[in-house]
């Protein structure tokens, strides 16, 4: 395909969570302000970006695929620019790495400064040079940047920046720098702004939640948060992710409870059942004191979906350390988990400690966790069959186009039988089947 229009095109990849999603929502927010239009065709595209993700490695290796399968492209069109950016980019020495593995990338640059994004297209593009921006530093939280989000129904709100964890296996307090929060009425002002452009949910997002308002004056908690923004007009469903357990406070949890627009859905990750690994990870909670915050969740929120985050094979986590893993998945019957195999993270405690785990090793604990999580998932699902429950309808279902797709208030995916008059609106529906993952149901 040619593009004959006089607008240019840019094409963005995204890697990783959900803050990387918005960082990418700006980004596209602040292309079609100088106006460029976005495609979903690499080829047809003027500007491709790769935002990109550290937490993983299997994220890295998929942005090296990536950008390397472009060098033919860029031959053939000379005017083609490739910026690569995100939190991969802000790990010491990446940027350098990356420009000597493919010097075809015209732009490289990091978490802290993607605002200034338009300023280094306009020096590629009259230089003719390729440009490395990385800063160590934070510049504070920059407000009004324009957003182009994917959906017309649900939005991410970021709340706050950063992490002070530091967790022996992750790399985010390094490349996303120190928490800081967003003034309350700004928060409330972007949410105003999407209600008013026909927005029913959003999720408030942080590196950890739980923290939010550290240092802001007057004194604001997490839970103070949630009730202000419940008294929003219009507003009809908020989420909110990640919350780090050793933060997740009791009026945390009475705010959930409290608020009728607060979904009933904590995602709460363990990362394992072991309380010795746990101290090796820096979480800094043992196990009873999470199984304790789990039964104080479910005793407070009856309905309550928790689902988590679980790594295995941790250095050092023996057949022991595991099966206390197993063993709590088991107990607390999580709705879902994301789980992931330890990968070494250049820069991170973890990475220097000894007693590396066998990869063989480690699948086969994998395996072993998956089969449990899906089996409570699947019982879990179970539940729903022959209740009507309430759902927000975000549009035709992916697998099944005769079908529309939501999500019910606890984060059940629903695929079912409607009106398609209904998108963008709560709609019941009867729940008819549970599958492993999803749900499927009628429209009442």
């Amino acid at each position: 395909m040619t593009n004959n229009s006089e607008k240019k095109l840019f094409f963005i990849a995204t890697y990783g969570c959900q803050m990387n999603e918005e960082d990418s929502e700006k980004l596209s927010g602040i292309l079609k302000k100088i106006g460029y239009d976005r495609t979903d065709i690499k080829e047809d595209a003027d500007l491709i970006i790769f935002n990109t993700c550290c937490v993983r490695e299997n994220a890295e290796l998929k942005v090296y695929g990536n950008i390397g399968a472009l060098k033919s492209l860029k031959k053939k069109k000379h005017e083609l620019i490739i910026a690569v950016c995100g939190c991969m980019m802000q790990q010491k020495g990446m940027a350098e790495k990356l420009i000597k593995k493919f010097p075809f990338v015209d732009i490289i640059f990091g978490t802290h400064n993607s605002y200034k994004f338009p300023e280094y297209l306009s020096t590629v593009k009259q230089n003719r040079t390729s440009l490395i921006e990385i800063q160590d530093t934070e510049d504070g939280i920059i407000e009004g940047i324009p957003i182009d989000r994917k959906s017309d129904v649900k939005a991410f709100v970021t709340i706050m920046y950063g992490c002070n964890n530091f967790c022996t296996y992750c790399v985010v307090p390094y490349v996303r720098g120190r928490e800081r929060s967003r003034e309350p009425q700004n928060i409330e002002k972007e949410i105003k702004n999407l209600i008013s452009k026909g927005y029913k949910e959003i999720t408030l997002l942080g590196q950890n939640v739980n923290s939010y308002g550290k240092g802001l004056e007057p004194k604001i908690t997490f839970a103070d948060l949630l009730r202000r923004i419940n008294k929003i007009e219009g507003l009809e469903r908020i989420r909110f992710m990640t919350s780090h357990p050793k933060d997740l406070t009791k009026d945390v949890i009475d705010a959930v409870n409290e608020c009728d627009k607060v979904c009933e859905h904590i995602h709460l990750p363990v990362q394992s059942g072991s309380t010795k690994i746990l101290k090796k990870m820096n979480r800094r909670y043992t196990r009873e004191q999470y199984l304790k915050l789990v039964h104080d969740i479910k005793q407070t929120i009856p309905k309550v979906s928790i689902t988590t985050d679980i790594i295995v094979g941790f250095p050092g986590e023996t057949d022991e350390d595991f099966e206390d893993t197993l063993s709590l998945a088991k107990e607390i019957e999580y709705d879902s988990a994301f789980t992931f195999l330890y990968s070494k993270r250049e820069g991170t405690p973890a990475k220097e400690m000894k007693d590396h785990i066998p990869e063989d090793v480690k699948h086969q604990r994998f395996e072993k966790l998956v089969k449990v999580i899906n089996e409570s998932c699947s019982k879990k699902n179970a539940e729903y069959e022959n209740k009507t429950e309430e759902v927000l309808v975000e549009g035709f279902s992916k697998n099944d186009i005769t079908k529309l797709t939501g999500r019910t208030r606890t984060g059940k995916l629903v695929n079912f039988v409607g009106n398609s008059e209904h998108i963008g609106k709560l709609v019941d529906v009867k729940i008819i089947k549970a599958r492993s993952f999803s749900l499927e149901g009628k429209e009442l």
